[in-house]
């Protein structure tokens, strides 16, 4: 199959997106900071959250950070030193370490999501048109 020959058009699709993307992740460290969190905490409260019917363990918390084992440990005990998450052993795997959500952990994740989902409407018709323009035939 041959390679598409790339114009000019598509590298500025491709920086619309980029920018895009900066600009959403932009908003959502100053909505983090706001909130008194780090965009790294708030994405640990984001996947523990997120992850209803898995358990979390570390590992998986450094998997889907993408970040480092020790980082992701040292993240956990500082959320857990602010009384965001609580931190147990499995009982399956003494080894593994499962996160939950405390109450106050709850509360700050939904002021999060919300005040994000209200940005992602209005963010909705500027990346729909970007995706829908991004050529990658």
């Amino acid at each position: 199959m041959p390679k598409k020959t790339l114009n000019n058009s598509d590298y500025a699709r491709l920086s619309d997106f980029r920018f895009a993307l900066r600009k959403y992740l932009n908003f959502s460290q100053q909505a983090a900071e706001a909130a008194g969190l780090s965009p790294q905490q708030h994405q640990a409260l984001l996947t523990i959250r997120g992850s209803i019917d898995k358990k979390v363990t570390i590992t998986y918390l450094s998997r889907r950070l993408c970040i480092r084992h020790n980082t992701a440990v040292e993240l956990t005990l500082r959320l857990e030193a602010a009384k965001l998450i609580n931190r147990q052993p499995s009982p399956e795997d003494g080894r593994a370490i499962l996160l939950s959500l405390t109450s106050t952990g709850r509360r700050k994740i939904l002021e999060l999501t919300r005040t994000h989902r209200a940005e992602l409407k209005q963010f909705r018709p500027e990346i729909s048109a970007i995706l829908e323009n991004l050529d990658l035939e």
